[in-house]
């Protein structure tokens, strides 16, 4: 993971320097942009970015406008900053396929902590985990997934979601141990979060997505008995 390559996407100089500054320390090598048009044109002539972080209100081509058009061509796990923190917007990113959400101010070192681990997941996966259930394979290490040997397309936290759901299966599952293991102790959401991600889930899972069972008052559990 040592080196990995982020894209840090910010009008603001002082925030990309806070952003860079404390990811350099943590031994990774920090591409900058300062609003979305640059960012393409970093993000398409560099091939090898592994995770990109979007400021939303930016000149030229803000960050939601660059969200859509990288989800054209890439699944690279993209953690969006914004200084509105309303329900809406968040729903709006996670639709668009964001992986984490963060709201300005914030603490510099969460922020570094959520980059972790969700390179952690996307670049440190042990080679040969693959998981089967019920014709669903989830291979970890290639971050595939398989139903009845055809790939469907999943984002970073579908996959991540439907990892968790797989490796628990048979076992009830709350909203709040899901938010715990799936977006981290320190993701500040709710349980709205997760159903959408869940609604969304069922959907390219087509009939496997019944597998994934609602326990009203509680939360949900993975069975493909």
């Amino acid at each position: 993971m040592d080196r990995a390559k982020i894209l840090v996407v910010d009008d603001e100089s002082r925030m990309r320097k806070l952003v860079r500054d404390f990811l350099v320390r943590e031994g990774y090598n920090v591409l900058e942009a300062e609003d979305g048009v640059e960012a393409m044109d970093i993000f398409y002539e560099e091939k090898d970015i592994s995770l990109l972080i979007l400021d939303v209100m930016m000149p030229r081509m803000d960050g939601w406008q660059v969200c859509r058009e990288i989800r054209e061509s890439s699944k690279v796990p993209i953690i969006m900053l914004t200084a509105r923190s309303e329900e809406r917007d968040e729903l709006q990113g996670f639709d668009l396929g964001v992986d984490e959400y963060i709201s300005k101010p914030f603490s510099p070192k969460i922020l570094v902590a959520r980059v972790n681990a969700i390179l952690r997941r996307t670049l440190g996966s042990d080679a040969g985990d693959v998981m089967e259930a019920g014709g669903i394979t989830v291979d970890k290490a290639a971050h595939i997934v398989e139903i009845d040997g055809k790939p469907i397309e999943l984002s970073y936290k579908e996959f991540e979601l439907l990892t968790y759901f797989v490796e628990n299966r048979g076992i009830a599952l709350s909203r709040e141990k899901i938010l715990n293991n799936v977006w981290n102790y320190d993701y500040f959401g709710d349980a709205r979060t997760i159903d959408t991600h869940v609604k969304k889930l069922r959907s390219k899972l087509g009939d496997k997505g019944e597998y994934i069972r609602t326990i009203w008052g509680m939360g949900y559990k993975f069975d493909a008995e």
